[in-house]
């Protein structure tokens, strides 16, 4: 394929390649350069001990994901008994209320007798007490 003389560009006065058509290129591969033994010794080595750490980390994520779940579970845990202990707290406020309001009621009620024992009493005393009889006519 023989290549043309880009077109000349009247507007500009420049030629363009507008028009070219590029020969295919091809693709040559590079050969990579051999590492020597003891790299790759060496990078190996590193590769085992980057697979243990990597084995050590998941270990331990796994570990910690366990412990966040016990965790999650005695939270859970805590919450139940910490609403039975609110719901018992609540029964026992209620209960005590209506002691409360039946031991002041027995206190009236005790208070309002002794007011009547002392007023039949006092009613007693007046009747035996010597003191001018009437006389009846």
């Amino acid at each position: 394929m023989a290549y043309k003389e880009a077109p000349f560009n009247a507007i500009n006065g420049q030629r363009t390649l507008a028009n070219y058509k590029m020969a295919p290129s091809i693709a040559v591969p590079v050969a990579q350069p051999r590492r020597p033994a003891k790299a790759a010794n060496q990078e190996q080595e590193e590769e085992k001990v980057l697979r243990r750490r990597n084995e050590e980390l998941e270990e331990e994520l796994k570990k910690s994901q366990d412990r966040e779940e016990r965790m999650r579970r005695e939270l859970e845990r805590a919450r139940e008994r910490l609403r039975v202990a609110e719901e018992a707290e609540e029964r026992l406020c209620s209960q005590l209320g209506e002691l409360e309001a039946e031991a002041v009621d027995q206190a009236r009620q005790y208070n309002n007798r002794i007011v009547s024992l002392m007023n039949q009493l006092s009613q007693a005393h007046r009747l035996i007490q010597p003191g001018p009889t009437p006389v009846p006519n």
